[in-house]
Parts: structure tokens; sequence; C-alpha cells
């Protein structure tokens, strides 16, 4: 055998080594004391995992734990027993790594736009002409140029929503968690603000993880559509999303979205709730 034979023979039995998922939860469950000392259980036995720049959402009925798994993962609240891994490292508490953006937008009134942006500069010891550049650059591109010395009371709803996406990527997180960010804005601004997200998220290239109640944002903005049922909240099925990005607001009226949101609003439907 040449030493070309033999090289040859090496790479055909090398073993593939599996790509490692940035986030992984393995047999998560959470339950909470209640005043009188009884238990109840919020999330049972919960396992996903997610990866590197990808988008996942996740939808259920309200008070099936779909905050508290957001709020588990961003290292608000501990795991009762289970894990959350991000790139192998158990989360233990807040981590520098990960952004998170509300339903409100929770902008404080008597600062500017620039200014509520740069907050997370002042809090993570980021110095002020760097942390400065890194917001007039996420201004840019969440299209808020113009508006930095703007008060949040100035701006429409969706526009106080992508300066808090600003701040919360002002950091450079990896991972981006948005708990129904939306949810308190129109039906048209909604949807408009779903075409700037997927536009942010691809430009940025970071990791998001989105709660909804809407089934069609789900899969619109999806990678995969983490579904749930009611309380206690299990992971009823992970509904792949395959189709091409960018995803215009045209593609919604497709059989093929339309057949992924019968599917999960069945689902829900046999599990007992949908709102």
């Amino acid at each position: 055998m040449t030493s070309g034979e033999t090289a040859t023979t090496i790479l055909s039995f090398a073993p593939r080594v599996a790509k490692r998922p940035l986030i992984k939860i393995a047999a998560l469950n959470k339950s909470f004391a209640t005043l009188r000392g009884e238990r109840i259980r919020a999330l049972v036995d919960i396992e996903c995992e997610i990866a590197a720049g990808s988008f996942v959402t996740i939808v259920g009925p309200s008070g099936c734990g779909k905050s508290t798994l957001l709020r588990i993962v961003a290292g608000l609240i501990p795991v009762t027993t289970g894990s959350v891994e991000i790139s192998g490292e158990a989360v233990t508490g807040p981590r520098r790594d990960i952004g998170v953006v509300f339903q409100n937008s929770i902008l404080l009134p008597w600062r500017t736009v620039l200014d509520n942006v740069m907050l997370p500069a002042e809090i993570l010891g980021i110095p002020r002409d760097k942390a400065r550049a890194r917001a007039h650059e996420l201004l840019r591109m969440v299209r808020l140029d113009g508006f930095e010395d703007k008060y949040p009371q100035e701006l429409s709803g969706g526009m106080q929503q992508r300066a808090s996406i600003a701040r919360a990527l002002l950091h450079d997180p990896a991972i981006l968690l948005m708990d129904e960010p939306f949810g308190a804005l129109d039906a048209m601004t909604r949807e408009q603000m779903n075409l700037e997200l997927q536009r942010i998220w691809r430009e940025s290239g970071k990791t998001v993880l989105l709660v909804t109640h809407s089934i069609p944002e789900a899969v619109f903005l999806g990678d995969k559509v983490l579904v749930m049922t009611p309380r206690p909240g299990r992971l009823a099925a992970t509904i792949p999303v395959t189709a091409p990005r960018p995803r215009g607001l045209d593609g919604m009226a497709t059989p093929e979205f339309g057949g992924l949101t019968k599917e999960i609003r069945t689902l829900l439907q046999q599990k007992g709730s949908l709102d």
C-alpha cells in the first residue's frame, strides 16, 4: 500500500465530528413555591438544541412557561433541575453574551435615544467613545439615524422597539432573547417590524430566540418553531420552517405558509388551549 493509499484510507474512516449547538437545554424542569409552601410546576422535561446564527421562535398558550424559559436561558432565574448550556458552559446567572428585549421597550424617558442605547456601556464598563461609535452604527442598522437626540415619547411604538433592539445589541452579544417584543403594536406596524427584525437578524448574524403568541409571526420569523403545551409547559413539537430567506409578507399567503400555521394551530388545539 502506498502512502497515498494509506492517507485515503485514513480519511475515509475518519469520524465525523458533530458541531456542538450554541444553546443546549437538557431535562429542564422549573417549579415555583407559593406562599403556602405548595409547588407549582411551570416547565417539565424541556429538551432543545439551538444552532449558532439561527432564528428560533416559541409559541404556546398564556401561562405555559414561554417567558419563564426565556428568563432561564438569560440566567435571570435558576432551573429547578436539568441544565442550560451556552457554548458548552452551564448558565448560572446573567451573561455578557446575551441581550434581552422585552414586550415594552423600557426606554428611560429622561434620556435621549442615543443615551438610552448607550446605557449598557455604563453598566458593563465599556469605554464611552467605543460605545458611542457602536451606538451610532446600531442606530443606522435599525434605521433610527437622525433620531439620536430625540426622546422616547417623540417616537412611535415601533421606533421605540427598534431603539430597544439597538440597546440590547450594544455590547455585541452572541444571543438575542426577545419576549413578545411586538405584542403591544398594531397589526400593520407589527408586520413591518417583523420585516425589520428579519433584516436586523440577517445583518447582525446573531442567534435569536423569540417568544410570541402569534402563530403567523412564529412561522414567518423562525427557522424552527417550538410549540409548547399548557402549564406545566412541555415541548409538544419542533416544527422546521424551510421557506427561503429573505421572506416577504406575500409569502404569508402561500399554501405552504398556511399549512404550517394550520399544523401548529391544530397541535395547540389538541393540547387543550389556544390564545
